[in-house]
């Protein structure tokens, strides 16, 4: 476990997303994105970050005492050390979590791991990025995530799932402090839709700006 790889923040909170919402959750954000989408809430994360030796992020998290690690970013599967970094923790039996811009290939990634795949809506600006070989290497584990801005997004987002028949693990999120969450069950309550409705906890718990929660 000699290798690095560059994080921007570990941190311990409870998950604000995902059907794991809720739960006591060890935080490790890696740097750099390969997206720029326009209403992203971590722009802090596109640093180069600092390097970290896979031995000290592990004991970290073993010091925190959380069952559960999340993986994300930025983009964490730009960094090759982070396939040895979610197998170790699985090896030590911890419940490890991906969050997946959706726009590299997920085949290496263990599979043990919950992946969170985040499909881009055209309001993102980043719908062309999308990697739609992903949706068929998914497992029953694993799910899709649809930050949606508006109702073209909405539009966009139940086409997706009718279009790869994704009727199981869909998260709808609204993007935060711009499309209503009423508004977004209403819309899904009326086309009777089998999804999840995504609230981001964790900007209701503390200050939305609030970092390293």
């Amino acid at each position: 476990m000699g290798s690095s790889i560059n994080i921007i923040e570990v941190f311990k909170s409870v998950q604000g997303e995902s059907s794991w919402t809720g739960l006591p959750t060890t935080f490790i954000r890696l740097a750099a994105c390969n997206l720029r989408c326009t209403w992203c809430d971590t722009p802090y994360s596109f640093g180069r970050g600092e390097p970290r030796t896979l031995n000290s992020l592990i004991q970290e998290v073993d010091q925190n005492g959380c069952p559960y690690v999340c993986i994300t970013g930025g983009e964490p599967l730009l960094q090759k050390g982070v396939y040895a970094l979610m197998s170790k923790l699985i090896s030590r039996r911890y419940q490890v979590s991906l969050e997946t811009g959706g726009s590299l290939p997920i085949d290496e990634v263990d599979s043990e791991v919950k992946i969170i795949l985040d499909i881009k809506c055209p309001g993102s600006g980043m719908s062309g990025k999308n990697l739609w070989d992903n949706l068929g290497k998914l497992k029953t584990i694993d799910e899709v995530k649809f930050v949606i801005l508006d109702r073209q997004d909405y539009d966009y987002a139940k086409e997706i799932c009718q279009k790869y028949d994704l009727t199981t693990n869909v998260l709808f999120s609204p993007v935060f402090d711009q499309l209503e969450s009423r508004t977004l069950v209403e819309w899904i309550l009326e086309d009777g839709l089998n999804v999840r409705l995504n609230l981001q906890l964790h900007k209701f718990i503390w200050d939305p700006q609030t970092k390293g929660v």
